[in-house]
């Protein structure tokens, strides 16, 4: 098996029942497996709740080490809708050319950088350095601070002895605090204060709802883009007729974005908290228990996805859910699919090959599945066109 593959843990359970269980500090949870299942939950929101209490319906649960509510994440409709518009225009700015010349550069500087070196740990000393210089675009802010954020290291909220770490995650609180009150002292043209500025029904956003959405952006797009961009070199490390093929049919870039997601399924799932007694899968639900929409089992469906464990980079239907389903479809998958598509391209013209040094695998234990996710570490040498 090649470095670069991530099996399918949950084939055989989706195939047989549809479902698996794991228990998650004394909440257990009920994984949905196939893609119907999960897309039709994601869409039931009065019936599987994304509103319960603040970090419920993330797994594994951070209701032991948060109180604020992450929007519009945590909230659901009608209100997730008012908290949307506010946001969403803001998220699509990775659409203008001006923010998309500033990405490019800051990606191909990279790159350079790290062509001239004899090993590259592509985990933090590449994908974390590219994540974090990308946020200060996307928040408006001094591109400097990236700094700060590398220096906190791959994950907000898991320490290296502990998958939840209260002290870890209070690095980050404590910061978005201080950035808040700056913000409320000297308004400016970041994300901050845009957000101070902005109104819901008639009202001011207060501190906790503006937090509420920062935590969310720095979480929310860390470890996610962090495994989509490492699981990508090193899947080109293994295939370089990829990365040919890429420099010589540009065309299929944007398909061959999407399929790399798809595969990789940077996030494995995502709560939901049962509100009424249900079935699910031909399964008892209870209220009050939680279900998992399991993106990544759902991304391998055969009943929907040809050859499901194969990256087809010019696959033309691709009704992947890496980026979530419904109303809560991921604010940051446009900054996310910029990323991807301005680092493909880069590598397609700067890098003639990529050779895999040595590797540690980032394992997920999920009750009944182990799942790869990724790396927590993977050294590599670039080698330049």
């Amino acid at each position: 098996m090649k470095k670069s593959e991530l099996s399918d843990p949950f084939e055989q359970a989706r195939l047989e029942k549809g479902y698996g269980e794991m228990n998650d500090q004394d909440d257990p949870v009920t994984i949905l497996l196939r893609h119907k299942d999960v897309r039709k939950c994601a869409h039931n929101w009065k019936t599987f709740q994304s509103g319960a209490v603040p970090g419920r319906i993330v797994v594994p649960s951070e209701v032991n080490i948060r109180e604020t509510r992450q929007i519009p994440f945590e909230v659901d409709p009608p209100m997730h809708g008012g908290y949307r518009a506010i946001v969403e225009p803001w998220f699509k700015r990775p659409l203008q050319p001006e923010y998309q010349a500033k990405l490019t550069a800051q990606i191909q500087d990279l790159v350079d950088e790290v062509a001239d070196w004899d090993s590259v740990e592509v985990v933090s000393d590449f994908a974390l350095r590219l994540q974090s210089r990308a946020l200060t675009l996307l928040l408006n802010i001094p591109y400097e601070e990236a700094q700060t954020w590398i220096e906190w290291g791959t994950h907000v909220f898991r320490s290296e002895d502990d998958a939840l770490d209260g002290s870890k995650a209070a690095i980050l609180y404590d910061y978005i605090d201080a950035q808040i009150d700056k913000a409320i002292a000297q308004p400016g043209e970041d994300l901050y204060s845009v957000l101070l500025d902005s109104e819901l029904d008639g009202k001011k956003l207060t501190r906790e709802e503006v937090k509420g959405v920062m935590i969310l952006t720095f979480a929310g797009g860390r470890d996610t883009v962090i495994n989509a961009v490492t699981n990508s070199i090193a899947y080109f490390a293994e295939h370089p007729e990829s990365l040919t093929r890429l420099r010589n049919e540009p065309e299929i870039t944007g398909r061959a974005i999407e399929e790399l997601i798809r595969y990789f399924a940077p996030l494995t799932h995502m709560g939901r908290v049962v509100t009424e007694d249900t079935q699910v899968c031909e399964h008892a639900a209870k209220a009050d228990t939680r279900v998992s929409l399991c993106w990544a089992s759902a991304n391998r469906d055969a009943a929907v996805f040809e050859k499901p464990n194969e990256v087809v980079l010019d696959r033309k239907l691709n009704p992947h859910v890496s980026f979530g389903f419904s109303h809560h479809n991921c604010l940051g998958a446009t900054h996310a699919r910029q990323i991807m598509n301005i680092l493909v391209k880069t590598l397609a013209d700067k890098v003639q090959s990529i050779d895999i040094l040595a590797s540690q695998e980032n394992i997920e234990e999920l009750g009944e599945f182990n799942r790869k996710v990724g790396f927590d570490s993977i050294k590599v040498k670039f080698n330049a066109r």
